[in-house]
């Protein structure tokens, strides 16, 4: 019976070596992967909870703004504020209806 070269025994063994870490950063590949997206999902989901959060701060600040109007709490930097503000709304609101008439 004959020996096996030792050359081919030692490329062999590097070449099972070399597929083992393949495997390895196969599996750690996937896994960032995976990690990535659901860090993406995330991201996406914070951020549209933000969003909201945001505009809901708006919703209240501009109720808390008509509150203060409506008790005559408001100063008169407030209320050229708030004028300023509506006369911005009334102007875009007579903008759509200008293209809704076209």
């Amino acid at each position: 019976m004959r020996s096996r070269d030792p050359k081919i025994i030692y490329l062999e063994a590097t070449l099972k070596r070399i597929l083992d870490k393949l495997q390895q950063l196969t599996r750690r590949h996937k896994a960032l992967h995976q990690e990535n997206e659901r860090l993406q999902r995330y991201i996406r989901e914070t951020e549209e909870k933000l969003k909201q959060a945001q505009e809901q701060v708006q919703h209240l600040r501009t109720q808390l703004d008509v509150l203060k109007l409506n008790a005559g709490e408001l100063n008169a930097a407030d209320k050229k504020e708030i004028e300023k503000k509506l006369n911005g709304y009334l102007k875009e609101i007579d903008r759509c209806i200008a293209l809704l008439s076209e």
